[in-house]
């Protein structure tokens, strides 16, 4: 039996075994941080300010103009709907990015951010007009569109109905 042979076969599989573990480890870290920002990131959506100002743009009537929004909210409604918006405008650009996945938005999401959209679009098509600049708010609009499109192809099934018999 040759001896060099046999230890550059071992020498090849610990190497091999020694590769496979460092791909394994940096799979599992990577998957570890994606978990650990998601957590994050829906953790911070859950303030009181946030709750708030979602519960008071869910009270606006539909396609809520300016003066509709100031009559509705008092003063301080519109910076409740800059909260909103720019927290939709933020995971927007988030889920194009590949960085949050659709199925977080849509578990987490969806419908608050259909509902903001249908109760917001002609604010920020206002707004829009008002700053004269067509890229206002439109991660927000994009990430309504996707998520009423995902909507429209699969059709939403509450989780206490779709995981009734979860254990």
């Amino acid at each position: 039996m040759n001896w060099s042979v046999v230890a550059d076969v071992v020498n090849a599989g610990a190497v091999t075994i020694g590769v496979v573990f460092a791909a394994s480890q940096l799979f599992d870290i990577r998957k570890q941080r994606k978990r650990d920002a998601m957590l994050g990131l829906v953790r911070s959506f859950q303030s009181g300010d946030f709750t708030t100002a979602l519960r008071h743009i869910n009270s606006l009537p539909d396609g809520a103009d300016r003066a509709a929004i100031r009559a509705t909210l008092g003063p301080d409604g519109e910076d409740q709907v800059f909260m909103i918006g720019l927290t939709f405008e933020s995971l927007g650009v988030l889920v194009f990015r590949h960085e949050v996945t659709m199925d977080l938005i849509d578990d987490f999401f969806s419908g608050a951010i259909v509902i903001s959209w249908r109760k917001l679009h002609v604010y920020v098509e206002e707004d829009r007009r008002d700053l004269g600049r067509e890229t206002v708010w439109e991660w927000f609009q994009w990430l309504s569109e996707r998520v009423a499109e995902r909507e429209r192809e699969i059709n939403p099934v509450p989780a206490h109905v779709a995981h009734r018999d979860w254990t």
